[in-house]
């Protein structure tokens, strides 16, 4: 009699694992340089001439190691969603063709798009991320808080950038430069006029102040309107202001009356009034 075999062997016991698909990698394809057009959403408004002078360089010796992202414009043109600085570096290169990954998207993606990758390398100043969140909201109708899980961050944050757009030109401008810090330019937000304002932004760039020798000035300085006796009795709620402006990402105003009081909510556009009215009514 055969004798018969005692197991069933590995392959029958062991269940048999089919490779998982490899994903499909978008296809690069070679775009002439002036067939391509810069993003009309771009966040990134300022191109330092000698990184793209280095850029171009490098393009010359070791070519384009990572292909910009294009959307179809049409007639044959197409669209920069992200890699403008690699696309203005090849034309200074020289290069005809430049290296690309076509992909449909519409306008409140492409800007998305463009505004993350720039975040991810920490390439946009404050005020270039101000005006990138403020027209998303404008011109997408975007919430606040709809836009910070979008680029992963805190409402505040966005809340806090987008203030930054209510500064005089000037003050914007010293941001934009990077003589004025975010830091300070939120202790500057705190005073009451833009004259305000700017002779503060002018004091700090003359003497190179930090934040914290800009924020004991203004505990100490003239510039700053002494609070009236009607303002110091109210002083206990200045907690509660602060509480509330760190939870709404807005200015707030808590005034005591004689038979109670009031809480004044600050909002700058339609927008951001929706944002507060999502924190408020979740």
């Amino acid at each position: 009699m055969e004798k018969r075999a005692l197991g069933r062997g590995l392959d029958a016991l062991l269940p048999t694992i089919k490779p998982a698909p490899m994903p499909e990698l978008p296809e690069v394809q070679h775009l002439h340089v002036d067939a391509v057009v810069p993003n009309r959403y771009q966040p990134r408004q300022v191109f330092s001439p000698q990184e793209l002078a280095e850029l171009a360089a490098s393009l010359k010796q070791s070519g384009l190691l990572q292909p910009v992202l294009v959307r179809r414009k049409g007639d044959g043109m197409y669209e920069l969603i992200s890699g403008e600085r690699r696309w203005r570096a090849a034309k200074e290169a020289g290069m005809e063709t430049i290296q690309a990954v076509i992909r449909n998207c519409s306008d409140e993606e492409s800007i998305l798009l463009a505004l993350v990758e720039n975040l991810q390398r920490e390439d946009l100043n404050p005020m270039e991320m101000a005006r990138a969140y403020q027209r998303m909201m404008n011109e997408f109708g975007l919430t606040q808080d709809i836009i910070a899980q979008r680029v992963g961050c805190e409402r505040s944050s966005i809340a806090n950038l987008v203030r930054l757009i209510h500064l005089p030109m000037e003050v914007q401008q010293l941001i934009e430069s990077g003589q004025l810090s975010a830091g300070h330019a939120k202790v500057i937000l705190g005073l009451a006029s833009s004259g305000e304002q700017l002779r503060v932004a002018n004091l700090v760039v003359a003497r190179n102040l930090s934040v914290r020798e800009t924020e004991k000035i203004l505990a100490s300085s003239v510039i700053v309107r002494k609070r009236s006796a009607k303002e110091l009795r109210r002083s206990p709620l200045l907690d509660v202001e602060e509480r509330l402006q760190k939870r709404l990402g807005t200015k707030v105003s808590v005034l005591n009356g004689k038979r109670g009081g009031k809480v004044i909510i600050h909002y700058f556009s339609p927008a951001e009034l929706d944002g507060i009215l999502e924190q408020l009514l979740q």
